[in-house]
């Protein structure tokens, strides 16, 4: 009986995200939250496997992602001048011997009233010791009360 009552609670878990995505070692996200204050950027692969790939939050100017099946936050470092909902065009974060650049086109549109599209956007992640890796991304912005 009580097997009967798991089973709708373990279908109805999300399932684990990839390790590495289209065999670079930038792997998928689980879910994430909204954030309390300010806006996030949801960012997702566009190539044969499609998963979360990257959450920037602008607010608290750090980037999620995952490498060689690690999560870890990184701090902004440095963006470019042009801004919206809290994000430039070109934003660098760090950590460790971690750095990446993310490049967004934010699209607004009449029917996000607290967002936006980024119809295209690059991540470069560059490692001390290993290759660099570029990977094409697209996504959307969700903001937390009015923007």
């Amino acid at each position: 009986m009580s097997a009967l009552l798991l089973a709708p609670a373990v279908l109805a878990a999300d399932p684990p995200p990839p390790v590495s995505i289209d065999g670079f070692p930038i792997g998928g996200l689980g879910r994430q939250s909204l954030p309390a204050k300010g806006c996030a950027a949801y960012l997702f692969s566009t190539g044969a496997t499609r998963a979360l790939v990257a959450m920037a939050g602008a607010e608290g100017g750090t980037l999620r992602i995952a490498l060689d099946g690690q999560a870890r936050d990184y701090a902004r470092t440095g963006q470019g001048d042009a801004t919206d909902l809290g994000f430039a065009n070109q934003t660098r974060y760090a950590a460790g011997d971690t750095a990446a650049t993310l490049t967004m086109t934010i699209t607004r549109r009449a029917d996000l009233a607290q967002g936006a599209i980024v119809s295209d956007a690059t991540l470069l992640v560059e490692r001390a010791g290993k290759d660099g890796v570029i990977m094409p991304l697209a996504g959307m912005i969700g903001c937390a009360g009015q923007n």
